[in-house]
Order: C-alpha cells, then structure tokens, then sequence
C-alpha cells in the first residue's frame, strides 16, 4: 500500500513540473520575425543546440589540455638539460 502512495507522489510531481515549464518549451511567438539563427534553434528543438554547445566546450577543454601537455615536456626537457648540464 505504501509503494502504491509513493508512486503516485512521484508522478504528480512530474506533472507539477511539465505544467510549470511547458508553457517555456513549446516555441516562440512570431518566430517568423526572428533571426535565422534563433529560427535555427527554435526549429531543432534545442536539443541539438545543446548538443553543439557541449562539443564546442569539450574540444576547447581538450584542445587546453594538449597545450599544456607540450609545454609540461618542454618544461621537463630543458630540466633534464640542465640536470646533465651540472
């Protein structure tokens, strides 16, 4: 009986939630006027939007990391030189 009251709190508050944001998620008014990229976004359902954004920090993220990743063996490099040099 209990599991059956939990199920039931569980679901109204996913209702709770689709009432409160649907009216953010279903599409802008006068998206005609809009610009091509705001058209763009809102035609793709933003999923892909926020698929793209994630890429974008995610390349940049290892990008970064293969920079430092050179000047850490450089830096490692001339330390080995001076060590052989004394």
């Amino acid at each position: 009986m209990t599991y059956l009251f939990k199920q039931e709190t569980a679901s109204a508050a996913v209702d709770t939630l689709t009432k409160s944001y649907s009216e953010r998620w279903e599409g802008l008014e006068g998206i005609e006027q809009s610009s091509y990229f705001v058209q763009m976004m809102a035609s793709n359902d933003l999923i892909f939007v926020v698929l793209g954004v994630s890429l974008i920090i995610w390349f940049v993220l290892l990008f970064y990391m293969i920079k430092i990743d050179r000047n850490l063996s450089k830096l490692e490099k001339t330390l080995k030189e001076e060590e052989n040099e004394a």
